[in-house]
């Protein structure tokens, strides 16, 4: 049977199936400003040679919208301490990120200023720019106010592609895989994939870290000579990725694992499982009617799934 829908049937339509869709959860509100996220960023360690934990969190506020794109604020917790935001000249910083194509810093010049203030009040020359000191932790110095882009992308929970059979690689990884969809319910659903890792990035990563210690330790370290010391370990293991989505397909969380054994020179066998976890949340918004959902600016922000909005 075909129905024909008279002119005030399509009008009433219109109006009713964004609500009902809305109410149901099926799809994501468009992005106001105003709205509000908290991303934290863990990575835990443990093995052979001892543990480590590190946490950080950023907050993204989305303060313009564009018809090609959405200007972002990247920002510490309000929980930051006086010490903490004298120590991080890039924040807050300001962002454009475009529905496609690359992030474009907003505030460069007020940046420029903040990083001039940090080095003197540290007593640096710019000539530290671009080299590492170890406080309790290793710290490159970093000058470059392009820097934030680089920064806010290692919490962007939304540039992959997530959906089943979708190709998936990681940078440590050899040869990318396909996501699975391994669990569904009314609270979104979760996606996996597991990789062979690649020992040669392992080993060039580790190599870039033994310059880096070198440089720490005041004591020139060439890479070809680090990178041929650890040509000579024996390197296996897997990466596993697991996202996990709202019901509107948003990610809200990803969990990478990475288990590594690793034969050194003399036989010693040495293991390691890192634990990397990135979780986005909502902490503000301003309540939303359904009218948004509808119109060409609704289509346009809806690419929004493809952008950065980590923080």
């Amino acid at each position: 049977m075909r129905v024909k829908l008279t002119g005030f049937t399509r009008v009433l339509a219109a109006v009713l199936l964004p609500l009902v869709v809305a109410r149901a959860g099926a799809l994501p509100l468009a992005p106001q400003v105003g709205d509000t996220y908290e991303i934290t960023q863990t990575r835990d360690s443990a093995g052979s040679s001892g543990s480590s934990h590190d946490k950080d969190t950023i907050i993204e506020r989305v303060t313009g919208l564009r018809a090609d794109g959405l200007e972002l604020l990247y920002d510490l917790p309000d929980a930051a301490t006086a010490a903490e935001r004298a120590g991080n000249w890039q924040f807050p910083g300001r962002v454009f990120k475009p529905f496609g194509g690359p992030a474009q810093l907003l505030n460069g010049p007020e940046l420029e200023a903040r990083v001039d203030g940090w080095l003197k009040a540290a007593g640096w020359p710019r000539s530290v720019c671009g080299h590492w000191i170890f406080t309790w932790t290793a710290i490159r110095i970093e000058c470059d106010p392009q820097s934030v882009i680089k920064v806010v992308q290692s919490f962007d929970l939304r540039s992959a592609d997530i959906r089943e059979g979708a190709p998936y690689q990681e940078t440590e990884a050899r040869g990318s895989g396909k996501l699975v969809r391994k669990a569904a319910g009314s609270d979104g659903t979760t996606f996996a994939v597991e990789m062979p890792v690649d020992p040669d990035a392992i080993r060039r990563a580790r190599a870039e870290s033994d310059v880096v210690v070198g440089e720490i330790m005041k004591k020139s370290v060439p890479f070809d000579a680090a990178l041929r010391e650890r040509a000579k370990e024996i390197v296996s293991g897997t990466i596993s990725v697991t996202f996990e989505t709202d019901p509107a397909g948003n990610v809200r969380r990803r969990t990478k694992v990475t288990k590594l054994e690793t034969i050194e020179p003399d036989g010693r066998l040495e293991t390691e499982t890192i634990t990397e976890t990135l979780e986005r949340r909502l902490i503000s918004r301003r309540r939303a009617t359904a009218w948004p959902t509808v119109g060409p600016m609704y289509h346009r922000l809806r690419g929004a799934g493809a952008v950065l909005e980590a923080g």
